[in-house]
């Protein structure tokens, strides 16, 4: 029987264990913390799938393309669109439970989608609802769960995985052999002072992939959400609410976004969000409102009962006033790069969800695309794993340039998370130019990692693998696209298609 190893516990990781599980793979789930605390669990807007008459596979791929600014991938696109709906059919065969109206399915409008399309589950627990019933579907198969052990290093032999190195609770380090991992470790939020994503999110699996040989594109793309609470935690308020009809306000009570775009609130986040950026800086760094007054207290409450309870546990009334919010990092749309099929360019390695870069997203991820392609691509790989059964499975070579990567650990000043963070936020953000990324570069190189001792010792190295590797992939990337703005490129900055910057492979 084929031994398979998959990391990490959102949709991705599950979906992959489960269908493995049901092809006759001997699986083995591990998690960092328990089994349930992933990304997936926090996504609240909602999975889009063209699944309604006036919609259409084709609408959707259009959307898609054009919310990537030029640089998504249209094969993978396709299948995202394509096969998208079949996968939101089997999460409601796995108990998930969409919300419903009079008429069947309710669905929602967010940002850059040109069709509502978006379906929700609990109003705006929509991740929570899918984490909840893969959870229940994983446990009722034959799959060995590891939680609380987060992984370290990919076991690498003569070229293959055959395995990873973990990290207990208890600080033990252990083998794990197998056939064939699959990383679904999710994204790296928390490179950055803000972001939306819990503390598991400090992008594992990429590093560890880097560590291991495995080439990387696009982590110059990270996308920031316009719309977190600013309040402690800095809470998610979903794209939704403003699909809903919620409006933003300058300090003077303004909708400056009616300045800035067309689709003004409902524009590609990376507009939203830059305009956000550059208004609080108007403003003295000042949040900027969002005004959901008009939907009132019961359309709020019923349609975003979780969000509700947060705001308002935050101390604001946002049935009768507007809300402080700030950007904050969100999504990471680069990471291993993969086939369409999960494959990367190590044999026995597979990637799917956040951790991989499949070129769905581009520049810029569309709305409410992240769940959807976790599905589908994670579906792809466990039959891609069928099919490469055997020693040495699998291994794809993207046919795209590499570059070496230079970050080396001679400094002697080890690492400080939340300078680092400080640093990404300042340097990285936003809005980048050649010499804040130089200086942090610098500053970067001058931390060292730290000996992997526990979890914090861990996550630690991984970030600063991340960081530098951000960094050398935006200052490689001179001018501005989607979720990368260089201010110091406004010539580029209107334009809406660029030479794709090349891929990072380990030095």
């Amino acid at each position: 029987m084929t031994r398979l190893l998959v990391v990490g516990g959102g949709i991705a990781g599950l979906w992959a264990a489960v269908k493995a599980a049901d092809a006759g793979f001997e699986v083995e789930l591990v998690t960092k913390t328990e089994l349930a605390e992933t990304n997936t669990r926090y996504a609240q807007g909602g999975i889009a799938a063209a699944l309604f008459p006036d919609d259409s596979a084709d609408r959707h791929f259009a959307d898609t393309l054009e919310a990537g600014a030029g640089l998504a991938d249209p094969a993978a696109v396709r299948v995202l669109c394509d096969e998208g709906p079949s996968r939101v059919r089997d999460l409601i065969r796995f108990g998930v439970e969409f919300d419903r109206g009079e008429s069947g399915l309710e669905r929602g409008l967010e940002a850059a989608h040109s069709r509502p399309r978006i379906l929700h589950a609990g109003g705006d627990a929509t991740g929570a609802a899918i984490e909840s019933a893969l959870v229940a579907t994983v446990r009722r198969r034959a799959v060995h769960i590891a939680e609380r052990s987060m992984l370290v290093d990919l076991i690498v032999d003569a070229g293959t995985v055959v395995g990873a190195r973990l990290l207990d609770d208890h600080g033990a380090i252990t083998d794990h052999r197998a056939d064939a991992v699959v990383l679904a470790t999710g994204g790296s939020g928390c490179l950055y002072r803000h972001t939306t994503n819990p503390a598991v999110a400090t992008g594992d699996g990429v590093a560890a992939a880097w560590r291991g040989g495995a080439r990387l594109a696009d982590l110059e793309f990270t996308q920031f959400h316009p719309t977190a609470l600013a309040a402690p935690g800095t809470p998610l308020i979903s794209e939704a609410v403003r699909g809903e009809g919620a409006v933003l306000r300058d300090v003077h009570g303004r909708r400056f976004l009616l300045d800035v775009h067309p689709d003004a609130e409902l524009a590609p986040r990376d507009v939203v969000a830059r305009a956000v950026w550059r208004q609080m800086t108007a403003q003295g760094g000042a949040p900027v409102l969002l005004d959901a007054s008009a939907l009132g207290a019961a359309f709020l409450a019923r349609r975003f009962p979780g969000l509700d309870a947060v705001v308002r546990d935050a101390g604001f009334d946002w049935s009768r006033e507007p809300v402080p919010i700030t950007p904050a990092a969100h999504y990471a749309m680069g990471g291993v790069a993969t086939d369409l099929d999960g494959r990367t360019s190590l044999p026995g390695l597979y990637a799917v969800g956040e951790t991989a870069r499949t070129g769905v997203h581009g520049a810029n991820r569309l709305a409410s695309n992240s769940l959807l392609e976790a599905a589908v691509f994670a579906d792809r790989a466990a039959r891609a794993l069928v099919a490469d059964s055997g020693p040495g499975l699998g291994g794809a070579s993207p046919d795209t340039s590499c570059i070496p990567a230079t970050a080396r650990d001679s400094a002697t000043l080890t690492v400080d998370r939340e300078q680092l963070r400080e640093l990404m936020w300042q340097r990285v953000g936003l809005e980048r130019d050649a010499a804040g990324l130089a200086a942090a570069s610098a500053r970067l190189d001058a931390w060292r990692a730290p000996d992997v001792r526990d979890r914090r010792t861990a996550e630690d190295r991984n970030l600063l693998d991340l960081a530098r590797l951000t960094v050398a992939a935006a200052q490689a990337r001179r001018d501005s696209i989607g979720a990368h703005f260089r201010t110091d490129d406004p010539a580029q900055a209107a334009s809406s298609i660029a030479p794709r910057a090349p891929e990072l492979e380990a030095a």
